[in-house]
């Protein structure tokens, strides 16, 4: 498991093309967010709508340092789609939301420069 810390770390190793394309990065619009108070480390529940194809999914996300719920929803980001669900306490997050880290290592959420079409795959 990668550290959101580890900035001065060397590039991973080196994978092919269709490894790459295997992960599926798509653009969504959160459409709810809501504290997340079990969570064990400060977290956020959100719920990604990424178009008609892959429809509404939901995703626990640390990023209560930058991010309040109310400035969240409207808000486009970028998420893997295609990991499993993952079982955060009670919580299954469907998704993973793509962010990067500060100076502190807190996470800033990535996002397009312009509007795109919810459910728009990285490429």
């Amino acid at each position: 498991m990668h550290k959101l810390t580890d900035i001065d770390a060397p590039a991973a190793p080196t994978i092919s093309f269709d490894q790459f394309l295997a992960v599926d990065i798509r653009i969504g619009t959160i459409v709810a967010a809501e504290p997340f108070p079990e969570a064990r480390k400060p977290a956020l529940k959100l719920t990604i709508d990424f178009g008609a194809a892959i429809g509404r999914k939901r995703s626990s996300a640390q990023i209560t340092e930058h991010y309040e719920t109310a400035s969240l929803v409207g808000r486009q980001v970028a998420a893997v789609v295609n990991f499993p669900p993952r079982q955060i306490g009670k919580f299954m997050s469907e998704v993973l939301t793509l962010g990067f880290p500060d100076a502190h290592g807190h996470v800033v959420l990535f996002k397009p420069d312009h509007e795109v079409p919810d459910g728009a795959r990285l490429f």
